[in-house]
């Protein structure tokens, strides 16, 4: 039995990113992920609408990618600076739109920058710079940015990313702790730092990571110490090692004398 087609599949797909988004993607980002092959970046179920996992990370639902985007609303020809470049999707649509060699991506997880890139050049996005670093101090030598797109949330907006856009530049990222995030665009202020010019509805992504919060950062000797010292606490008493910590909790609150 012959695979379904893919071009065949992305229409469908594109076709319910209506009723996923309670509207219609913009003629433009519609037109780029219809050029897009997904398939050379998320394993199962490519065209799916639906947030996945691949290799450590969140793959984005197509709508939510469409959502970003349009939210980011980019123009031929700007620099767009993407923090998480996951498996690469999300930079493959923006060029697209841009160009390729506009588009740079930033990883803090050394293995999704090595998948990342592989996908994209399998895509025929060689172009596209995909980098390692941490994701809040941007990308400064390729600054300044016409856009910049954080697939991450966080309580505010990176210092750092601020000082990298351009002067009518714009930042888009979700804002909030939790399942309390809200996708803002934001602008450099110089008197405030930064000003929320559009709030663009409810958003749930993962929290923005700094160095050493990543799965393959290296174990803190602290980390390792209180670790065995936790393992002689409470474990095995009589009331259960939860209690055990609920008193320790009180004792240092100063409610338990």
């Amino acid at each position: 039995m012959d695979s379904p087609d893919p071009e065949l599949l992305r229409e469908d797909m594109l076709d319910g990113l209506e009723h996923a988004l309670g509207g219609t993607p913009s003629d433009a980002v519609r037109q780029a992920m219809r050029e897009v092959p997904r398939e050379e970046f998320v394993a199962e179920s490519p065209y799916a609408n639906r947030t996945g996992e691949q290799g450590g990370t969140v793959v984005l639902a197509p709508a939510t990618v469409a959502r970003l985007i349009d939210t980011l609303d980019v123009e031929s020809g700007d620099d767009v600076l993407v923090v998480g470049a996951g498996v690469g999707y999300t930079p493959a649509v923006l060029a697209e739109l841009v160009g390729a060699d506009r588009v740079h991506a930033i990883d803090i997880a050394r293995g999704m920058v090595y998948e990342a890139r592989a996908n994209l050049s399998a895509a025929g996005y060689d172009a596209v710079l995909v980098d390692r670093g941490d994701g809040a101090r941007g990308l400064p030598e390729y600054a300044p940015f016409d856009r910049v797109l954080v697939e991450a949330a966080a309580v505010e907006p990176p210092r750092a990313l601020l000082d990298q856009l351009a002067p009518t530049g714009r930042l888009v990222m979700p804002l909030g702790r939790g399942a309390a995030q809200t996708l803002a665009v934001v602008e450099a202020d110089d008197a405030r730092g930064y000003e929320v010019v559009d709030e663009c509805g409810e958003i749930s992504l993962r929290p923005l990571l700094v160095e050493g919060e990543q799965a393959e950062a290296p174990v803190r000797n602290r980390t390792a110490r209180e670790d065995a010292e936790f393992a002689q606490q409470g474990y095995f008493a009589k009331t259960g090692w939860e209690h055990e910590w609920i008193d320790w909790d009180d004792r240092l609150s100063g409610t338990d004398r």
